[in-house]
C-alpha cells in the first residue's frame, strides 16, 4: 500500500524454479513493484514471500539483494570502472576483496557473447547500448544468484538488437536455469521468451499460465484486448500472398520426363508447376504423374500434366484457401492472378507459421 491505496491486491502465485517468467500488463497495473517487493525494494504491506522456503521479509535486506540478481533498462554500470570491475562488484562487496576473479569474469562475458580479451579492460561509455545490457546481465550472473529479476530490460533498444537480445537470454537459460523473473509491457517480447506469462491488470493477476495455454484460452475480455486477435486467430487477417512460396518451382510442357524428373531431383520436391515463357499457369505435374508414363519416351511434360487441379486466385482470404491445402493431393495448391499467371505456392508448410491449429482442429471437429 501507499497511504490508504492499495497497489497490489491478493496477490498469490508460485514461480517454477529454472524458467522464464514474465509478467506483462499495461502501465501501472503492479508489474514493476511487484517485482521490486521479491527482493524488498519495496517493502508489502502483509503477506510472504519465500525463496526455497524462507521468507525473505525475515532476512537481512541487503544480503537478500546481494543474492538475487538484478538487472534494469537503465543498467546502471558505474561509468569510472572497467567492464571486468563492474561485473565483479557484487562478489567483491560480499566477499570484501579487492581483487577481480579474471578467469570466473571472463567466463561471464563468454556466457553473454563477448571476447573477454577484447571487452573486459574497456569503460562503459566504450560500449554500446545491446553490449551495455549483456554487461549487465553478465553482473547479475556473476555472483551464481538462484534468481534473477529483469525489469523491461531491453525496451529501450533498437528492435534488432533487442531481438538478438531476447535470442541470447533464451539460450542462456538453457545454459544456466535460472529462475528469471521479467517484466514487460510488450506482449510479443512475452511470448517469444516466456516459458510462463503472468498477465496483471490494476494490481491483481488476471492470468497464468504458458503462451501457448493463453494464446488458446484467454481468460477473460481484458486479456483478449491485450493480446489482439490478430495474435489469437492470425488466418483471419492474412490473405494467401502473405504466405505463399514466391519462386515455386517451375517448367516448361515441353521438357521431357526424363528432364523432369532431374529437376525434381536436384530442387528435392515431389510435383512441379507447369507454365510456358510468360508465366501463364497450364497445370501441375507430380511423380506419379511421370513414371505412370514414363516408359514412353515421346511424351512431354505437356502430355502428362494434370490441367484440372486446384487453384486459389490471389489475394483470396488464407482462411477460405486452408481446406483447399489440406484437401490437395500434392499437399499444395498453386496461387494464380486473374489473367492466370502465376503468382505463387501455397503448400502445407507455408502455413506453419501463421497458426492455422485452432482452424484446423475445428474443421477435423465437424
Amino acid at each position: 500500500m501507499y497511504g490508504d491505496k492499495t497497489i497490489i491486491e491478493g496477490l498469490n502465485l508460485r514461480i517454477p524454479a529454472g524458467k522464464i517468467v514474465v509478467f506483462v500488463g499495461p502501465s501501472g497495473c503492479g508489474k514493476t513493484t511487484t517485482l521490486k517487493m521479491i527482493n524488498r525494494l519495496i517493502e508489502p504491506t502483509s503477506g510472504v514471500i519465500l525463496l526455497n522456503g524462507q521468507d525473505v521479509l525475515k532476512q537481512d535486506k541487503v544480503e537478500v539483494r546481494r543474492s538475487i540478481g538484478y538487472v534494469i533498462q537503465q543498467i546502471g554500470l558505474f561509468p569510472h570502472m572497467t567492464i571486468a570491475e563492474n561485473i565483479a562488484l557484487v562478489p567483491r562487496l560480499s566477499n570484501r576483496k579487492a581483487g577481480i576473479d579474471i578467469a570466473k569474469t571472463d567466463r561471464m562475458l563468454r556466457m553473454v557473447g563477448l571476447d573477454p580479451d577484447t571487452y573486459r579492460d574497456r569503460y562503459p561509455s566504450e560500449l554500446s547500448g545491446g553490449q551495455q545490457q549483456r554487461i549487465g546481465v553478465a553482473r547479475a550472473l556473476m555472483s551464481d544468484p538462484p534468481i534473477i529479476l529483469m525489469d523491461e530490460p531491453f525496451s529501450a533498444l533498437d528492435p534488432i538488437t533487442r531481438e538478438q537480445l531476447q535470442d541470447e537470454l533464451i539460450r542462456l537459460n538453457e545454459d544456466v536455469h535460472k529462475t528469471i523473473v521479467f517484466v514487460t509491457h510488450d506482449m510479443d517480447e512475452a511470448l517469444k521468451i516466456a516459458d510462463e506469462i503472468v498477465i496483471m491488470q490494476a494490481g491483481k493477476v488476471v492470468q497464468q499460465g504458458s503462451p501457448e495455454q493463453i494464446l488458446r484460452h484467454p481468460a477473460n475480455p481484458f486479456v483478449r484486448e491485450f493480446l489482439g486477435e490478430k495474435r489469437l486467430t492470425p488466418h483471419l487477417s492474412l490473405v494467401v500472398d502473405d504466405v505463399m512460396l514466391k519462386q515455386p518451382v517451375k517448367i516448361d510442357p515441353r521438357k521431357g520426363l526424363a528432364e523432369a524428373i532431374q529437376v525434381m531431383q536436384n530442387r528435392k520436391v515431389t510435383g512441379i508447376i507447369v507454365t510456358d515463357k510468360n508465366d501463364n499457369y497450364l497445370g501441375v505435374v507430380d511423380t506419379t504423374d511421370i513414371y505412370a508414363k514414363y516408359s514412353e519416351e515421346s511424351l512431354s511434360i505437356g502430355d502428362v500434366m494434370r490441367k484440372n487441379a486446384v487453384t486459389v486466385l490471389s489475394g483470396s482470404a488464407l482462411l477460405e484457401a486452408i481446406p483447399l491445402v489440406q484437401q490437395a493431393p500434392f499437399g499444395f495448391v498453386p496461387v494464380i492472378d486473374a489473367q492466370e499467371r502465376l503468382k505463387g505456392l501455397l503448400t502445407r508448410g507455408s502455413l506453419v507459421d501463421v497458426l492455422a491449429k485452432p482452424y484446423l482442429e475445428e474443421v477435423k471437429s465437424e
